[in-house]
């Protein structure tokens, strides 16, 4: 008998509005927390990006949540970038029902976020810089902060950003409820667990390690106007592909030229509510459509078997971003596709990223005998120009060497 959020004690409520969003069944780590969290215990949780860790934290901090008063937040979540804390919101927002779900984080102006503040809200999803000048403007307090989620950890120390969860932790109500997810658990992170938790309850998922050899790895040098023909050409050679965007407005671009040149795709990003998301991952799933456009926050709850290829229509941040990328077509010791398209200023960074990841792989020109021919047209329409520099492509035996 499968495990349903009911029987994990999830409300009523929650449960159904999670259903009407297409989610029916926990992931592991949702269904190894829920108990300890519903109960009120403080969580560790190790799981990985993707792992479904928003809805592991975001259930019991809903289920629990106390009506505001004075208008202060009573739960708050840590994010480390604007695009989580938004896809965080708007999760929790799909089934929070009458509980408010404010967001605040840098970049953008401040009239809009201490409208939010003023008008009152339980629940505060929140990057720690924008928090702290907001809480020096005297816009917010923390007192009334009866649960905290601090979520993945690990990247928040590594943007530099603890000493700051330290001082907004330091402002909430010292009996708290407090979660703490992350990818690794050691170092500074295992400190602010000793620091900042009450006996914890550990749960560990581990990740799935996709074999990034097993893919067959390409990096086109392409002008700015090319990228789009050539990621038409990988998915009509490869088959269905995942296709990853830096931004929001990129990722729903790529999707209507995609479109205009006969190919079928969809698009998920932060800026989609849970159900459309839910509807465009169905789509391809079932193979209704050939490329799914995302972005990398978006992504994370991606779970799907067989994906022919992943291309990087705009290079990763890092080298972890690309190995998480990359791992949805190289599962279980099968072979993928992976196609990074990089402009001329980006190439040397490219390099950089390979040789962390033990990559060897030479940047070349798009070549349509360097992909399965499946009648697509042919690669070489995609103009070169001049200007750039030629890299001989490598051999076959060369793109299988691994540092």
């Amino acid at each position: 008998m499968s495990t349903t959020f009911a029987r994990l004690g999830v409300p009523a409520s929650i449960s159904r509005a999670l259903q009407r969003g297409g989610i029916h069944e926990p992931f592991e780590i949702q269904a190894a927390v829920m108990a300890d969290a519903l109960a009120g215990r403080d969580i560790c949780g190790r799981a990985p990006t993707g792992s479904g860790k928003t809805l592991a934290f975001g259930i019991p901090l809903v289920a629990n949540a106390v009506k505001a008063r004075s208008k202060r937040p009573t739960a708050l979540v840590l994010s480390p970038t604007r695009e989580l804390a938004e896809q965080i919101a708007t999760d929790l927002r799909s089934f929070a029902g009458e509980v408010r779900v404010g967001v605040v984080y840098g970049g953008v102006g401040y009239d809009r976020q201490r409208k939010q503040l003023r008008d009152g809200l339980e629940v505060l999803v929140a990057c720690p810089g924008r928090l702290e000048d907001l809480l020096a403007q005297g816009a917010v307090r923390l007192q009334d902060v009866q649960l905290a989620v601090i979520d993945e950890a690990d990247r928040l120390s590594d943007m530099g950003f603890l000493p700051a969860v330290r001082r907004l932790l330091d402002q909430t109500a010292p009996d708290r409820q407090t979660f703490l997810f992350s990818a690794t658990l050691d170092g500074d992170v295992k400190t602010l667990t000793r620091d900042y938790q009450n006996r914890p309850v550990t749960h560990t998922v581990d990740a799935e390690t996709p074999d990034v050899v097993a893919a067959d790895h390409r990096f086109w040098q392409v002008n700015q106007a090319e990228r789009v023909a050539a990621c038409a050409r990988v998915i009509k050679a490869a088959g269905q592909t995942i296709v990853f965007c830096r931004t929001r407005h990129g990722s729903d671009r790529l999707t209507r030229q995609l479109s205009q040149r006969g190919i079928s795709a969809a698009v998920i990003h932060g800026g989609h509510a849970q159900d459309r998301r839910t509807r465009a991952l169905r789509q391809f799933t079932a193979g209704r459509v050939q490329a799914l456009v995302a972005t990398d926050v978006a992504a994370r709850g991606i779970h799907v078997e067989d994906v022919a290829s992943v291309v990087h229509f705009d290079p990763p941040e890092d080298h972890k971003t690309y190995l998480h990328r990359s791992g949805r077509t190289a599962r279980a010791g099968r072979g993928g596709l992976v196609v990074s398209l990089l402009q001329p200023e980006q190439m040397g960074e490219a390099r950089r990223m390979q040789r962390r990841i033990g990559l060897n792989e030479a940047i070349t020109l798009p070549d349509a005998g360097d992909l399965p021919d499946q009648g697509a047209p042919d690669v070489a329409s995609v103009r070169t120009s001049s200007k750039l520099a030629m890299v001989a492509p490598a051999s076959r035996g060369s793109r299988r060497r691994r540092r």
